[in-house]
């Protein structure tokens, strides 16, 4: 119902509003029905400042409302709204500071909330005063978490209004702190992607990071037939590989990233056996852009697993699986990661086909002594057995989840039990 009266008020032009059977008593409700409707942060930065103009202006019976930002001794218009066909200004437009009224109402030379600008000296002064005109002017100065002064929140009209009064500057007072709520967090957020970026970029730049290996083993015999390529960083923070191929994603560095990782962790098929496959991590993004494609040009493709996790969505498994058809003619096997972790890991085995599924640590911890996880385990060897694809168990630790693994006829598996991750140098040792 908020949200209806939001829509009904702010998008509607003036004239239909007041020609409405709207009371003024129900329009004086419009700016408190929009500060409910927007008090859990929904919309877009952009679409609730501008809410936030044309409720105040509306409320107040003002022809124009904006937000202007301060920058390098210029007063810059972020946000215009306005009910004149002929908008006296423009968002984008700028004008110097000093002889503006927001200058002047900040350091106090001018009222924050002026009846009629005609009558006062200060403002007579200012050109814009008669060039526009200006009748009534209402202007709160926005400012941020940390003191700092962004701009200003103001409404004004063409004709004086002697009706306004502390209560409609209160009312513009709580319109201002809102704004620059959302602008704090906007900065904020700008700012953060920036140190995103330059965290990302100077992995990039520096290749400051290694791969590991860490055995697959074939449980009969425990004989390595594989290892999984893993990232590893050194680059403060010291975080997890996931929130760092995340980061590079939320940048537009995903395709970089992964695939500098790729590259690195194909040298290792030079110099380990060539009977022992290597599996890496993909991301379905990059495999639709052709990126996986081109980094294993020239690769022993036979030897290759790409690995897709669960927590990659796949918006059309059709097209993806026509971008893989080409690798996995020439040899490639795929495999789903994470397996039993979430429903999107058996969505990837119904509709990818894979050649291999990897059962994700969190149904193999305690498998021994869960009813639940050897049910879901025994499953999910059912089915590989039924479609022709092979199980692999990932994070076995324990002697006795081993044993229940292989009670349930799992014949391959990797963890800290059969293989700590090796540098290239430790696996290659190995043989």
């Amino acid at each position: 119902m908020l949200i209806g009266v939001r829509v009904e008020y702010c998008l509607m032009d003036e004239q239909s509003i007041f020609d409405s059977t709207a009371t003024p008593s129900q329009l004086s409700l419009i700016p408190y029905l929009f500060l409910s409707t927007y008090s859990l942060g929904t919309g877009s930065i952009d679409e609730v400042v501008i809410d936030a103009l044309c409720a105040i202006r509306l409320h107040l019976d003002m022809e124009v409302a904006f937000v202007s930002e301060f920058s390098e001794g210029k007063r810059r218009f972020r946000y215009v709204n306005s009910s004149l066909e002929n908008v006296p200004i423009a968002v984008g437009a700028s004008d110097p500071l000093e002889e503006s009224y927001c200058q002047r109402v900040v350091d106090g030379r001018l009222p924050q909330l002026i009846q009629d600008a005609t009558k006062i000296p200060a403002a007579l002064e200012i050109a814009a005063t008669t060039a526009l005109p200006v009748g009534a002017h209402l202007s709160i100065p926005l400012r941020l978490s940390n003191g700092q002064v962004y701009g200003t929140f103001c409404c004004f009209s063409t004709r004086p209004n002697l009706s306004l009064g502390d209560r409609d500057l209160s009312i513009m007072q709580l319109f201002a702190d809102f704004t620059a709520r959302q602008i704090g967090r906007e900065l904020d957020s700008v700012q953060a992607h920036q140190a995103m970026t330059q965290r990302v970029t100077t992995v990039l730049e520096s290749s400051a990071f290694t791969l590991v290996y860490q055995p697959i083993v074939r449980l009969a015999d425990r004989k390595i037939i594989g290892f999984e390529a893993l990232t590893r960083f050194w680059s403060r923070p010291i975080r997890g590989p996931h929130i760092w191929f995340a980061e590079a994603a939320e940048v537009g560095y995903s395709e970089q990233l992964e695939m500098a990782a790729i590259a690195k962790a194909l040298e290792g098929l030079a110099v380990i056996p060539e009977d022992i496959y290597l599996s890496v991590n993909v991301s379905p993004d990059n495999i639709l852009s052709g990126a996986v494609e081109r980094v294993l040009q020239g690769k022993p493709l036979h030897r290759i697993v790409l690995e897709v996790t669960e927590h990659d969505p796949i918006p059309d498994y059709s097209n993806f699986g026509e971008r893989l058809a080409s690798l996995r003619d020439r040899g490639v096997r795929l495999a789903v990661d994470d397996a039993g972790a979430g429903y999107a890991s058996f969505l990837h085995i119904l509709q990818l086909n894979p050649d291999i599924i990897k059962l994700d640590i969190s149904l193999i911890r305690d498998i021994d002594t869960d009813h639940t996880r050897r049910a879901l385990t025994a499953a999910l060897v059912g089915f590989a057995q039924e479609t022709y694809s092979s199980i692999v168990a990932e994070g076995v630790e324990t002697p006795s989840e081993l044993t229940a693994l292989q009670q349930l006829q799992v014949k391959t598996a990797q963890g800290y039990l059969l293989g700590y991750p090796l540098s290239l140098g430790e696996a290659t040792a190995l043989f």
